[in-house]
Parts: C-alpha cells; structure tokens; sequence
C-alpha cells in the first residue's frame, strides 16, 4: 500500500510527499493530476473528497474514508483474480471516482499502471497487452469502429464497463468476444460498482451479481437497497427500480426519478430510449415537460435537425401509443454531465424553455 507502480517505474509514498512531484508528472496534464491525487491519496489525512456525476441533478461532493476504498478494490482485484504486475489501463478522468479507483486498485493489487489521456478512444496508442481495463459505452463502442482498436480491445484480459448503460446494440456487439466483459453497477456513494454483469460468453446473463460480502435488497417503492459493510457505514437507498431473483441476483429497470407521469401513465425514461436506441441514428434523450393537462408531456430532444419527421414515424412504429411523445424538439447536443452521461436536469430544462418558446411563437400568431 505504501508503493505503486507507474508505466514500470515504482514509486514509494515518499515521492508523492516531496514537494516537487516526480518526474513523470511533467509527461501530460493528465499525469500530473494522476500525480496531485496520488499525493493527496498518501497525505495523512484518512479521508478523501469525491464528486457525483450529476446526471439527475446537481453535482455533489461526499467524504469517504480511504480505507473503504481500499475495500472495494480488494474485493474487485479479488473477483477477478487481478494479481500483481498484471497492467491496468487508466483511461478515466480523474474527477471521478471510476477513475479514482483504477488508481486505487493498482496501489492495492500491485498492478502496473498504463497511463493515457481519457478520450473517445482509448486504445489509440496502447499497444502493450493489457489484463486489466474500465471503459466507459462510448469509449468501447468507438474502440469497435477502428480494425486496430477493436483487436486490442478483445486482447485486455479483463474489461468492465460502466458510467452508463451498456445497450443491447454495445452488447450483441460484444458477445463473441474472447475476453471476460463485465457491465458494472455502482455509484459514487458506494465507492464504485458493487455487483458485476457478465456480458459475453457461456456465464452472460441479464442480471447483476453483487460482489462478495454485498447484499441488496427492494424498499418499499421498488428501489435497490445496498448493504455494503466493507464500504458504506449504512445502507445506501438508491433511487434505482430493481426486480429481484430468488438467487441474489437483480436487474435495474430504471431510476424512480425518470418517471414521467403523464395523464396517469407512468413512463419509464430509460426503457422508452431503450425501444429507440436501435432506430435512431443521432444524439437523443427523452424528457418531459409540465402539462396543464396531463400533468406532464413527454419530449424527445434529437440533434439532427434533417430527423424529425423520420423521428416521429420511428416513434409510431416502436413505441406504444402511451409512450409517443408529445414533443419533439431538435437542439444542437444534448446536455452531458462531467462522465458522458446525459445530464437529465439540464435537459429537462432545455426541454422547458424550448416548450415556453413554442408556446409564445404560436400565440403571436
């Protein structure tokens, strides 16, 4: 714990101490802020500061202990038999804590640290084997269009996915794979994932395992309830609508706070861009805004303006007559939080103005 070991080279805790960092944090500005954390990682304090995403509201901070930390490494490195010299690619921002963590897990595990820049394509300028790696769906999903890529990412001895949904175009893509993919489930408040999704091969399956020593289970609004004593001092009561099996295992429906109730019809977020996902080929996400009849109206916000018609048969035709929306509107992106997810207040506000916007142009008319 007291040593980690970067690109080869091991550095004692003392060098991140020093008041002049090593050597190798003058390579890039990312390895420099990979220096800075590992330096606030080895200060003596116990405690250390995380950011949530902010994908259903405002960002937070929450304080860990670094000891939990260490927990949930040990049991990751533990599951999947990571073992020391083995490579871990870090290729995550450090703001984060899925980033974080790759950290972590290497000064646990005495895993050598492989260092690049985080973009949509990881694996541009890796070209050593690597045993060990966490991708967010983009960056995997990028990996797969470039031949090169692609065979490396199907020679990392290890790959979990997380930060976002794995959609089932990601996944058929993935099935064949020679290596173990795992999606990840986990969040920020319980010091990253908790249970592992095998996503390819003879153990793939629909449904989350919990890692060792977690145990889940549904409040009485349908949400997942973690009980992690390794890593949380408390049950975490997530705002995840879960369906158990008998067995432990589970599978996340969606977010109790991505409900859209519109004239009484409940409307999940998640599975309705589940339906589209595989239809349309731009940027989209769905949200809602206030309706003096239905308490709340639907809206798609595509970002291809050439769409929308197209946009409107394609909901016609795969989304039940409830789950049509009742407004479409194109913009120029769709709002994303620090992590690539889709910053769904951002864009509910968007969807509002937009909606307000609307309703004047009509009026003066």
């Amino acid at each position: 714990m007291e040593q980690i070991t970067i690109e080869d080279i091991c550095y004692q805790r003392e060098a991140f101490l020093a008041e002049t960092l090593p050597p190798f944090a003058g390579v890039s500005p990312f390895h420099r802020r990979l220096a800075l954390f590992l330096k606030e990682w080895y200060s003596p304090s116990p405690l250390l500061t995380l950011n949530t995403s902010g994908s259903t509201g405002r960002p937070k901070t929450i304080t860990v202990r670094k000891e939990q930390m260490l927990q949930s490494a040990a049991i990751t490195c533990e599951f999947l038999e990571l073992t020391a010299g083995m490579t871990a690619l870090l290729c995550l921002p450090l703001e984060y804590i899925a980033g974080k963590m790759m950290v972590v897990r290497a000064i646990y595990g005495g895993l050598n640290l492989l260092v690049t820049e985080p973009s949509g394509y990881p694996l541009s300028d890796i070209c050593r084997q690597t045993e060990f790696a966490a991708m967010v769906p983009l960056q995997v999903h990028n990996s797969l269009g470039r031949e090169e890529e692609r065979v490396r990412l199907s020679r990392i001895g290890r790959l979990i996915i997380g930060g976002g949904a794995v959609d089932s175009q990601l996944e058929e893509a993935l099935r064949a794979f020679p290596n173990p993919i795992y999606s990840t489930y986990g969040m920020t408040e319980t010091v990253s994932h908790i249970a592992l999704r095998r996503i390819n091969g003879k153990e793939a399956s629909d449904r989350y395992t919990p890692l060792p020593g977690v145990g889940v289970t549904l409040s009485e609004t349908g949400t997942l309830v973690i009980n992690a004593p390794r890593i949380s001092d408390r049950p975490v009561i997530t705002n995840d609508i879960a369906e158990m099996g008998p067995d432990g295992t589970f599978r996340i429906l969606g977010r109790s706070d991505n409900v859209i109730n519109s004239g009484g019809i409940k409307i999940q977020i998640e599975a309705v861009e589940e339906l589209l996902r595989p239809h349309i080929g731009t940027a989209y996400a769905v949200t809602s805004v206030p309706d003096p009849r239905l308490g709340e109206a639907m809206v798609l916000l595509v970002t291809s303006p050439s769409e929308t018609s197209t946009v409107k048969d394609i909901c016609a035709r795969h989304l039940q007559r409830r789950q049509q929306p009742r407004h479409i509107f194109t913009v120029e992106k769709i709002p994303q939080t620090g992590n690539g997810k889709t910053d769904r207040a951002a864009a509910k506000k968007m969807a509002t103005l937009l909606s307000l916007s609307s309703l004047a142009g009509r009026s003066a008319h």
